[in-house]
């Protein structure tokens, strides 16, 4: 096995100032940092052991000294600081302070700023404030082709310190077509371009890469992706102690390069410990060996997420194989996306179902994990009395399945709701309160119920509901059902009832429904019994009541046609329009006498008539055939 360094890695100038500054003042100074000082967990962590904190907001410096990241920041921050009085130390990068003075000088020309980079990392937000905010931030070549800029506009370009080389000329060669008063700073570090640079032509000689560097460190990001471009067997990690031995071979030869932000302890660790593994290529093997660890079927165990998938999370456990934790070992509940759950790098804790797949994969459930762990909430509950939180999964033959705390739980169908409902389908994806009303630890029994808890929420909803509600106000529900002397609208907690003779202007026993179950309907409440819980609704009182101004509709001595709709005694019932019915009474239905209506008249008959009467007040219109037969004979009569 040979290892070779990269030429250019680790500390940056910046960096090693920021640092070294910090590490010297800590006798004299009680010290904060403006955000961490730089993108590694082992030095803010160990800066953390000497009581540097990292502070978000200049108001949390209290009575300590403030040290400015390398990173930067915008000039609101040093105002901030003067106003305030508080002591500061500006470690700031010499080549981001250059930028910052471009960009200041520029936008005092009255050029238009656009900076290159990554918007939300600390350097280019600090850039930004130089421009009192106003830059324009790109970070791809498409984001740049769909930048529209403005002919008569004079534009300066900057670019983030770490930015990759090429992909920066990438973007400047669209820019350059969008604009032709455009003016190119190129600010990218020259340590940095350096780095890329060894890291890229290393990568290219060796059959394994090792990138060193803090996973949320932009320039340790960039090495990374550059050298995978270039090498497969790219690994990315923030000590040599996470590299597992099983990823080489003994006659491989292995790069090694390191971010900006690496102290130099950490490079000539990893150094030292892959060339102690070469002069004995044996050794290597035992070491390869020993590293591996054995898994018994039904023990617990810890390892690393190496992806996830939306089926599937593989997992390095430090053994020969890796394991696999199919998506239903991972949660029951079919809405969740486990890619959401866990990521690549994620310690995680599983049980190991089976050492063999077949395929050579090891078998895990990290269900198994939770439902243990979570078995003695539940009891705990149990014995408690005390309400619990769960998702219905899954509808199932005589109740339902809940998950509640990560743990299948049965609800027979009589504890679902306050009521036996046969159809549970409703329920499905909600989450409800439940009490857990048996638990057997041997068996692992659990069953769980929510009636008494349904009949409850019920009544507090209807309270709430009722307290909403107003006589004479429009309300909009759901139809929840119909019934033989009318129909149940939902109002939110609470139902109302549309009385058969509210739900039409039609005067009949049975008026048409205008409506389904399960419609938005717009009703008027009419009645409110607080101590019944009954609700009087109408919808009739939403639509046009046809009697309105029927006098002058349909003025006396006006004629009208209609058809006869039923009979009586004492007369016949003639529809005039839809919800309008008026009687010609017997004496007016022919000149001759009859006995019954029915002796002239038929149902279903037109008929012309002339009105007589007419009384909105109590919806009555009183019609005469007989007085338009009259009125005939007497113009034959003048004729």
């Amino acid at each position: 096995m040979e290892v070779l360094l990269a030429e250019s890695a680790g500390f940056c100038i910046g960096v090693d100032m920021a640092v070294k500054g910090v590490y010297k003042n800590l006798d004299t100074k009680k010290m904060v940092t403006y955000g961490p000082i730089i993108h590694n967990k082992h030095v803010t962590d160990d800066l953390k052991k000497h009581n540097v904190d990292i502070i978000e907001n200049i108001s949390q410096a209290g009575e300590n000294t403030v040290v400015i990241r390398t990173h930067g920041v915008p000039p609101t921050v040093y105002e901030s600081l003067q106003n305030e009085g508080i002591d500061y130390i500006d470690y700031t990068c010499p080549f981001v302070k250059k930028i910052h003075r471009i960009v200041k000088k520029e936008y005092d020309k009255g050029s238009k700023i656009i900076i290159v980079g990554d918007e939300k990392h600390p350097e280019i937000i600090g850039i930004d404030g130089f421009s009192e905010d106003n830059s324009t931030i790109v970070h791809t070549k498409e984001e740049a082709q769909n930048l529209s800029l403005s002919p008569n506009e004079t534009y300066a370009v900057v670019v983030q310190t770490t930015f990759r080389d090429s992909k920066f000329s990438e973007i400047v060669e669209v820019l350059k077509t969008k604009a032709e008063n455009i003016e190119v700073f190129n600010t990218i570090c020259s340590a940095t371009h350096d780095r890329q640079k060894a890291a890229e032509d290393l990568s290219k000689k060796v059959d394994c890469m090792i990138v060193l560097g803090d996973k949320k460190s932009s320039n340790s990001t960039k090495l990374y992706n550059i050298c995978k471009q270039n090498c497969e067997k790219t690994f990315f990690v923030e000590n040599i102690h996470e590299i597992e031995l099983k990823n080489f071979k003994k006659y491989d030869k292995i790069g090694i390069t390191a971010g900006a932000s690496t102290p130099a302890a950490i490079i000539e660790e990893a150094v030292k410990l892959m060339t102690e593994l070469t002069p004995n290529t044996d050794n290597f093997e035992q070491m390869l060996e020993e590293s591996f660890k054995t898994l018994h079927s039904g023990e617990v165990v810890k390892g690393k997420v190496i992806s996830v998938t939306e089926r599937e999370i593989s997992v390095n456990l430090g053994s020969k194989a890796d394991g696999i934790v199919t998506r239903n070992e991972v949660t029951e509940d079919d809405t969740i996306d486990i890619r959401t759950l866990f990521n690549p790098g994620d310690e995680i804790e599983v049980y190991v179902a089976r050492i063999n797949d077949g395929e050579g994969n090891v078998v895990l459930s990290h269900k198994r994990i939770n439902e243990q762990k979570n078995l003695g909430a539940l009891e705990v509950a149990f014995n408690s009395k005390e309400i619990v939180k769960g998702k219905v999964i899954d509808i199932v033959k005589g109740g339902l399945i809940a998950l509640i705390s990560g743990v299948r739980v049965f609800v027979p169908a009589s504890q679902a709701t306050s009521r036996y409902t046969e159809d549970l389908s409703s329920l499905k994806g909600l989450e409800l309160n439940f009490n857990i009303i048996e638990f057997d630890s041997e068996r692992k029994r659990v069953l769980a119920g929510r009636r008494d808890l349904a009949k409850k929420e019920e009544e507090l909803q209807k309270i709430e509901a009722i307290k909403r509600l107003s006589i004479g106000t429009d309300v909009e529900g759901t139809v929840d059902r119909i019934v033989a002397f009318g129909a149940f609208v939902d109002l939110g907690g609470i139902d109302g009832l549309i009385h058969m003779s509210e739900i039409s202007w039609v005067r009949s026993k049975r008026p048409p429904m205008p409506f389904k179950e399960g419609e938005k309907v717009k009703v008027r409440v009419l009645e409110i019994d607080e101590e019944k819980g009954r609700i009087s609704l109408s919808y009739r009182a939403n639509i046009e009541n046809p009697w309105d101004n029927i006098e002058e509709k349909y003025p006396i001595g006006s004629a009208v046609k209609g058809t006869v709709v039923r009979m009586a005694e004492f007369g016949a019932f003639v529809s005039i329009e839809e919800g309008i019915d008026g009687l010609v009474h017997i004496s007016n239905i022919s000149l001759d006498r009859i006995n019954k209506p029915s002796d002239v008249l038929s149902i279903g008959q037109e008929i012309e008539a002339k009105v007589i009467e007419t009384d909105s007040e109590n919806q009555r219109i009183s019609l005469s055939i007989k007085a338009l037969l009259e009125q005939g004979e007497e113009l034959e009569e003048n004729e």
